[in-house]
C-alpha cells in the first residue's frame, strides 16, 4: 500500500486569498486568472519547487467535469504524476476548480453588472 500525503495545509494556507480574489473578480477572466494563480501556488508547493508550474500549464476549464485542465506536457511530468496520485491534489484541485467555476458561472450568467463594475465611470 502506498503512502498518502496530504496537502491540506497548503490548501488551507491558499483558501482564504482565493476565496477573496473570487469575490473581487469583475469578469469571467479575472476568475479563470485567479484560479491558475491558486493552482500554480498550490502545484508549487506540492511539487517542492517554486516557479516549476507555469501560468499555461494549468487552466480553468468549466465545460469539463473537473472543472479544470493541465497541459499535456505538465501531466506528463513525473513529479507530477507521483505527487497526484500518492495524494489529495485531485481532491483539492476539483474543491478550487468547483469554487471558481460557481463565480465564472455566476458572472457569466450576469455580463452586466461585470461591465457596470469595469465602466461605471465611463459614458
Amino acid at each position: 500500500m502506498t503512502k498518502q500525503v496530504s496537502f491540506t495545509k497548503i490548501e488551507n494556507q491558499l483558501r482564504p486569498l482565493f476565496r477573496e480574489r473570487l469575490d473581487q473578480a469583475e469578469s469571467v477572466e479575472d476568475v479563470k486568472k485567479f484560479f491558475v494563480y491558486t493552482a500554480r501556488e498550490l502545484l508549487d508547493s506540492a511539487l517542492g519547487v517554486m516557479g516549476t508550474t507555469r501560468y499555461e500549464d494549468v487552466s480553468l476549464a468549466p465545460h469539463l467535469a473537473e472543472g479544470y485542465e493541465f497541459s499535456p506536457g505538465f501531466a506528463m511530468r513525473s513529479d507530477f504524476k507521483d505527487a497526484w496520485s500518492e495524494s489529495d491534489l485531485s481532491r483539492i484541485m476539483q474543491d478550487f476548480a468547483e469554487t471558481a467555476c460557481k463565480r465564472y458561472r455566476h458572472l457569466e450568467k450576469n455580463p452586466a453588472k461585470t461591465e457596470a463594475k469595469m465602466y461605471h465611470g465611463q459614458a
